[in-house]
C-alpha cells in the first residue's frame, strides 16, 4: 500500500477503481480484495474495477469481518441477506402497504 493514505469523498458509477485504490481506500491489503473477488462475495474476478457499489460493499465486508470475526461467506450472506431486506420494505412502501 501507498503509505497510509485514506481515500474518502463520493464514487461516481462511471468511474471506477482498480484493486489498488479499493484496497487502499478500505485501508486493508491487496491480498484481501483478491480473495474476496476469488471468493465471489465482491466484484468481477474477469474485469477487476470497482465500482462504488463494490466499494460500498467491501466496507461492509470488512466492518462484519473485523467487529464479528466473520469468515467472507458469512459476511457476504448477511449482506445479501440486508440487501434484500433494503429491496423488499422499499418494494412495500411504493406498493403502499408499508409505512416508512
Amino acid at each position: 500500500m501507498m503509505g497510509n493514505q485514506i481515500v474518502t469523498g463520493v464514487l461516481l458509477d462511471e468511474l471506477a477503481l482498480n484493486m489498488e485504490e479499493l484496497a487502499r481506500a478500505c485501508q486493508v491489503e491487496p491480498d484481501w480484495v483478491v480473495r474476496h473477488v476469488q471468493a465471489g462475495v465482491l466484484g468481477d474476478a474477469a474485469v477487476l474495477r470497482f465500482r462504488s457499489s463494490d466499494l460500498a460493499r467491501a466496507r461492509r465486508l470488512l466492518e462484519l469481518e473485523r467487529h464479528f470475526d466473520a469468515n467472507e461467506d458469512l459476511a457476504a450472506l448477511v449482506i445479501d441477506l440486508a440487501d434484500e431486506v433494503r429491496r423488499l420494505r422499499t418494494r412495500l412502501r411504493t406498493l403502499g402497504l408499508k409505512d416508512a
